[in-house]
């Protein structure tokens, strides 16, 4: 071995040792880059973790080293700006190296900043290359994000045949993202034959995963009977799961059954408090619908519900 792959070792432990051993402070990784496929994410959010200085030097001998671990590791700190000036052009030199080293978060990085456009030129043709790259390794991230670009047509001609080939692969990863894709585009009838069955079959694997967007899905799925026998109750308890996790929709359709008493007794603080969550996030029909059934109820229901709403937000992760 030459002196310096033993070089690139040792800087890596001691990397490894300053960031996350006793009394670092910092978590452990594993949640090293944004999911790929998803739209929106912002590249100023904090990162996960602030390196310091000794920390910043040995992982600079690793990067220098070839360690591409450590160049991913640098090259995040440069694309936040943790620890150094936020430099993109310097992060986005950092994932290459790393991802040209085999590194799947590197090529994950790199895949995003150029379909997105983060700190570089947008360029989905080159996402699509290293989204590939990273799901041709059995990357679920990798495989998710490539099935999505064929199934958009953006930066590969579209092609339902080979999304459907990588979002099955990203799916049977346990991506719970493919998974609630696939739901959805049999549930929809994008590019197959319009299958509401096999649409609960992947939207239960989603929410099993803890999905938000697939157990609202699967919910609706049991109040309409669509695909699995109609089950108010079992749409109450997906929905419930969608909307403790703040999703707005979700809490607009509680707050109906709620209303109604469908799947769960009549009752009407409850609705209140769900109609009230939901308009918060503005929902113009469960603002109308909570002024409704504010009408049904005394000045002491009202304050209880706001109470409740209150304390759904207050107990919100």
């Amino acid at each position: 071995m030459s002196w310096q792959r033993h070089l690139a070792g040792w800087a890596g432990m001691v990397a490894v040792v300053v960031l996350f051993g006793p009394g670092s402070g910092c978590a452990e990784p594993g949640r090293e880059a944004p999911d790929p496929a998803s739209r929106g994410t912002d590249p100023g959010e904090p990162a996960p973790y602030k390196l310091g200085k000794e920390a910043m030097k040995w992982l600079g001998k690793a990067s220098d080293s070839g360690l591409g671990a450590a160049q991913f590791e640098l090259g995040k700190s440069y694309f936040y700006g943790t620890g150094v000036p936020q430099d993109y052009k310097e992060a986005e030199k950092l994932f290459r190296k790393a991802a040209e080293n085999g590194n799947e978060s590197g090529m994950l990085f790199l895949g995003t900043m150029s379909r997105d456009g983060l700190g570089v030129p947008q360029n989905p043709g080159e996402a699509v290359k290293w989204f590939r790259k990273a799901a041709e390794g059995d990357s679920a991230d990798g495989q998710h994000a490539l099935g999505v670009l064929y199934h958009e047509g953006k930066g590969v001609d579209r092609d339902r045949n080979e999304a459907m080939k990588w979002l099955r692969k990203a799916a049977d990863n346990k991506h719970a993202g493919a998974q609630w894709l696939l739901g959805m585009i049999h549930h929809e009838g994008m590019g197959v034959p319009q299958d509401d069955a096999e649409a609960a079959r992947w939207l239960r694997k989603a929410a099993d995963n803890g999905h938000v967007e697939g157990q609202y899905a699967l919910g609706m799925l049991y109040r309409d009977g669509k695909g699995v026998p109609q089950d108010y109750s079992e749409a109450e308890r997906w929905l419930r799961k969608a909307a403790d996790s703040g999703h707005a929709r979700g809490q607009h359709l509680l707050g109906v059954m709620c209303h109604e008493g469908k799947g769960v007794p009549q009752d009407y603080v409850a609705a209140h408090m769900w109609l009230n969550l939901a308009a918060s996030q503005g929902d113009k029909e469960a603002m109308d619908l909570r002024e409704t059934v504010a009408k049904l109820m005394t000045p002491a229901q009202i304050a209880q519900a706001q109470e409740l709403a209150r304390q759904k937000r207050a107990a919100k992760p």
